[in-house]
């Protein structure tokens, strides 16, 4: 049975150029047989493969689990970013890294997802997902949008905003943290909802349970139509009256991970962030793994 492997890698940067060619010769030496990802590769049109290794930054990674969520196979991500949180390895571990891949020497860790629906007012459905967050932004600059928010099927609020970003764990680290919302750990089940720039007195950041649903109603007196983009690659447009859906979803997006490091080195490393006079055990490294 042939066994192949499939390789995402940023189509401009010359570094990922050089690492796909690490990789090829790696899989090629494992008897694995490449396959390579292009713009308009969709996961319907690939082969069977068993494993993803994915060159570039977070950007590339969010591509590359557009092809294997739906297959349940995991994928080793190489930073070659700018922080790279979901890479596993930076590029001078390629050859390493593909070895252990290759021969099933590595962990899974499931990163929970979105299941996100928007109803139109129409009476159109359109459904999505997201491994980051789904974030409903404004399309007037010069406005605010008029949004209720409801939990569990309850309304909590009613405010104007820039938007609003709905994530998960795994991306508490990116918009919703640019967002002033809270860092969250991989493994709490819970979901984030940070308005931007709202316009309310309770409008601060929250988490809710894992079987909680969010909805978000533009508001018919709102001023300005939005737009949903899922980890910022797929849009849906959000007309004044619509309803969006999130709730977390049972299909998650699985990684590759060598090295058993905690999420708190994680963050120290990606941030840079300062530790000096930590006296807690020997058994800390300053930018220990990543």
């Amino acid at each position: 049975m042939t066994r192949r492997a499939l390789v995402v890698a940023h189509r401009t940067r010359p570094e990922a150029v050089e690492a796909r060619e690490v990789v090829l010769r790696e899989l090629a030496a494992a008897g694995v047989e490449p396959v390579l990802a292009t713009d308009d590769s969709t996961a319907a049109n690939l082969p069977d493969f068993e494993m993803a290794i994915v060159l570039g930054g977070d950007g590339t990674i969010l591509r590359a689990a557009e092809l294997t969520r739906e297959r349940g196979v995991p994928m080793l991500g190489v930073n070659l970013g700018h922080i790279g949180f979901l890479a596993e390895i930076e590029p001078d571990n390629v050859p390493a890294a593909v070895q252990r891949l290759t021969t099933g020497d590595y962990e899974v860790e499931e990163r929970a997802t979105l299941e996100v629906r928007v109803l139109a007012p129409d009476g159109m459905r359109s459904e999505n997902w997201a491994l980051n967050e789904a974030t409903m932004e404004k399309t007037d600059a010069s406005t605010m949008i008029e949004v209720i928010v409801e939990v569990d099927g309850r309304p909590l609020s009613t405010f104007g905003t820039d938007g609003l970003v709905l994530a998960t764990p795994t991306g508490s680290t990116a918009h919703a943290f640019s967002g002033g919302g809270p860092v969250v750990w991989p493994d709490v089940d819970g979901l984030i909802v940070v308005p931007l720039a709202a316009h309310a007195l309770f409008a601060r950041p929250l988490v809710v349970g894992r079987s909680s649903k969010v909805a978000v109603e533009v508001l018919g007196r709102s001023a300005s139509d939005a737009m949903l983009v899922c980890d910022g690659r797929r849009r849906i447009a959000m007309p004044a009256g619509s309803r969006l859906e999130v709730q977390r979803s049972d299909l998650p997006v699985r990684l590759a991970r060598l090295s058993p490091a905690p999420f708190t080195w994680r963050l120290v490393s990606k941030f840079g962030l300062s530790v000096e006079g930590w006296r807690g055990g020997a058994r800390y490294v300053p930018g220990g793994p990543s």
